[in-house]
């Protein structure tokens, strides 16, 4: 993994005075991720998480607000099918050790993956090899690609179909966006969905009525 940090951080004030660099952000590509995540939601299609490090650590935090934090008053029956590729470490290690750790991500998606579903890999640098490899193999089978990054996007951002990435050179400003951005996408698409809910309960109200 990349991890640059282009200046000497010698007190918390000067690390967050790096945040003001990040004023533009990529608010357009991460409205699409919402949208394309809901998409993914309506039509029972699956989405799987993958990164290394922190970013798979993010991969079962986002797995766990889409998968249990989006379950609402009225809709606990209809859920996202959402598995983080990261959490199965004993698989993780098998795959490691006979076939190597480029492969971790990728074989798991060969058992998965089908058409029309989301693969979202997160990565730092952009290019980790496991991560990259896994895009391949979901692209292959026809998914759609979604990568959060940061730098200049590496080499994933062309496995992408959308690609998010967060115009930072600092390894560690990067991670902390991209935990900001799956915050607010899981956001939005809760509130989505409860706006929704209540259209429906109040369309039906009136018809009872």
């Amino acid at each position: 993994m990349q991890n640059c940090v282009l200046s000497e951080i010698e007190s918390a004030a000067q690390y967050f005075q790096l945040y003001p660099d990040m004023v533009n952000l990529p608010f357009d590509a991460i409205e699409q991720a919402i949208q394309e995540l809901l998409r993914s939601y309506e039509r029972g299609k699956r989405i799987f998480l993958f990164g290394n490090g922190g970013s798979a650590a993010l991969a079962s935090h986002f797995a766990c607000d889409l998968g249990k934090g989006t379950i609402l008053g009225g809709n606990c029956k209809k859920r996202f099918r959402v598995l983080a590729l990261t959490d199965n470490l004993p698989l993780m290690t098998a795959w490691a050790n006979d076939s190597g750790y480029e492969s971790v991500f990728a074989e798991q998606l060969r058992n998965l993956v089908a058409p029309g579903d989301i693969a979202l890999a997160i990565s730092g640098s952009g290019n980790s090899p496991n991560v990259l490899r896994a895009l391949e193999v979901a692209r292959d089978a026809g998914a759609f690609n979604i990568g959060l990054t940061g730098f200049r996007g590496g080499l994933m951002k062309r496995l992408c179909d959308l690609c998010i990435i967060i115009p930072s050179e600092n390894m560690q400003i990067i991670e902390d966006l991209h935990l900001s951005v799956a915050h607010a996408i899981f956001s939005v698409i809760r509130q989505r969905l409860s706006t929704d809910i209540l259209a429906k309960a109040s369309i039906a109200s009136q018809v009872a009525d």
